[in-house]
């Protein structure tokens, strides 16, 4: 189908945007899925001035990149969290710090010029996450009463409605990254976002097969689930390593220990089947972007980022437009 390669720049975010260009131009990625941090998207610039997208549009162009997604993952996470977390402090601007509902309004502010930069960029997805109300209750204990969980998505409906007014406002779609931590980390829980938000067209889903695999869900029947509400797709790998002494839950140790239950790898590098993820992505019509979203601890990123994009270009195929049979007819 030749669908297009790119790469989240969340992950090089350290790296000048321009810098970041010229390493993927020569890694041979066709564009870019541009974070809305470092100096690679200002939503706030963006939304109020062509002449800023026109710019970042330029610069990509010079390397002979295009862009077809923006993601504001970091603000998104402020949205619908409680916020008490310290560590969600980096997410929002310095003076905000320690503030748990001025970092909300700030993420909601940021999440709604999101949407008008994304049209001002001239692309139609903005990938994110949510934050959730109940993600911290995963567990029933201390117990969960039933009106814990929907008063939740109650609140994520309170939050999101009015965002997503200003995505249909602009003709943009919005496309969770469905993710533990956030609103929907897996079917159940997403067939419950969508139906907090009446299934309004505007909210969708980021496709990343490796945050599902992990838990234990087929990232193909996800696909099939929500055929219409795969707005974009990541490209990430994971390896799950239960020895019978590590945990599913990761065992409070870091990514890249080798203890761990699980750890994300380069693509083709880890346990996810990216062949029936096309298939099933063709059986569903889906001509967006194959985006790689590289994590992997025990990799060089540079070596990781070429070898990636091979790899995606490799696995990416078109699906037949005639039955094999039909020649016997």
């Amino acid at each position: 189908m030749s669908r297009k390669v790119t790469i989240f720049t969340g992950q090089w975010a350290d790296l000048p945007l321009e810098t970041l260009c010229q390493k993927m131009q020569a890694a041979g990625y066709d564009g870019l899925e541009l974070a809305c941090w470092g100096d690679h998207f200002d939503v706030f610039k963006a939304a109020e001035s062509t002449a800023y997208c026109d710019d970042k549009r330029a610069l990509l162009e010079k390397y002979g990149l295009g862009v077809w997604a923006i993601s504001n993952h970091l603000a998104g996470q402020l949205i619908c969290d409680p916020n008490t977390d310290s560590r969600s402090d980096g997410f929002a601007p310095a003076e905000l710090k320690g503030s748990s509902e001025a970092k909300r309004e700030w993420a909601i502010a940021s999440m709604k010029a999101a949407a008008k930069a994304a049209k001002n960029l001239g692309v139609d997805v903005v990938n994110g996450f949510t934050g959730s109300p109940v993600w911290h209750m995963f567990y029933s204990f201390p117990p969960v009463g039933p009106d814990d969980i929907a008063s939740g998505y109650r609140r994520f409906a309170e939050l999101f409605n009015p965002i997503m007014d200003v995505f249909a406002e602009n003709g943009v779609k919005f496309a969770l990254e469905v993710h533990p931590t956030e609103i929907a980390y897996d079917i159940y829980t997403a067939k419950e976002a969508l139906n907090a938000l009446g299934n309004r067209c505007e909210f969708g889903f980021n496709f990343d097969p490796s945050h599902l695999l992990w838990q234990g869900i087929d990232p193909v029947k996800f696909i099939r689930t929500f055929p219409d509400r795969i707005y974009h797709c990541h490209v990430k790998d994971c390896a799950v390593t239960l020895d019978g002494e590590s945990s599913i839950l990761a065992s409070h140790l870091n990514f890249g220990d080798p203890r761990r239950g699980w750890d994300f790898r380069s693509p083709g590098h880890g346990q996810v089947d990216f062949e029936g993820i096309i298939r099933a992505l063709n059986q569903i019509n889906y001509a967006g972007p194959l985006s790689v979203e590289w994590e992997d601890c025990g990799m060089n990123r540079e070596y990781g980022a070429k070898d990636a994009c091979e790899f995606t270009r490799d696995i990416d195929f078109t699906p037949s437009n005639q039955s094999f049979d039909s020649v016997f007819a």
